[in-house]
């Protein structure tokens, strides 16, 4: 089966190569724009990235019964309140001194999209996954110096957890994958469910 993953993220292309997944990358230009709580936010906008990248594909004539397209979005919430990405270091610095001290919720949707062996319309089954982050106290210095390294500015909730944004963070309660922006280890049960062999054969 062909697996396109529709994201230019390095995080979610790392997670994928690390479990052995053969996959090409065609980027989605989906409108980010939504409303709603998290959960659904999160849903909608991997299965409308999905969809984006299954029409680029479809207008290629590339996309089939043997053609399977997976994509994500992740958010980052404190109370009820999202955090995208920050424009720029002020905004970077006011999510991380709200963040610092709490516990937050991070969601993450993931989209798999599959095409019919009769040319008919795809199957889209979504699922998400939900883990708790907590921070650490911070001083103002701190966060400062975490923005300086640039991590920041390209990531929801203005942090990385895999990356130098790792030191603010005192403990993860659930799927650390899902917080970095794919929980691979569901991702890979959805993936032998539809007959992609995760496993070598033994």
């Amino acid at each position: 089966m062909r697996i396109i993953l529709a994201s230019g993220s390095p995080r979610r292309k790392q997670l994928l190569e690390q479990a052995g997944i053969t996959f090409d990358v065609v980027v989605s230009d989906a409108d980010e724009t939504i409303d709603g709580d998290p959960h659904s936010q999160v849903a909608a906008l991997a299965q409308r990235k999905a969809e984006a990248v299954g029409t680029l594909v479809a207008e290629r004539g590339e996309f089939d019964g043997n053609t399977l397209i997976i994509a994500a979005d992740t958010l980052v919430c404190i109370g009820d309140k999202v955090l995208g990405k920050p424009e720029d270091a002020q905004d970077a610095f006011d999510m991380l001194w709200a963040l610092q001290g709490r516990k937050h919720t991070v969601y993450t949707g993931v989209a798999l999209l599959r095409g019919k062996p009769d040319g008919s319309a795809p199957v889209c089954e979504v699922f998400v996954d939900a883990a708790y982050v907590y921070f650490r106290p911070l001083q103002e210095r701190e966060i400062r110096a975490y923005i300086a390294t640039g991590e920041p500015f390209d990531k929801a909730g203005a942090y990385g957890i895999q990356e130098k944004g790792a030191l603010l963070i005192e403990r993860v309660e659930g799927d650390f994958y899902t917080v970095m922006g794919l929980p691979i280890s569901k991702l890979c049960v959805q993936l032998e469910e539809l007959g992609v062999q995760v496993w070598p054969a033994v």
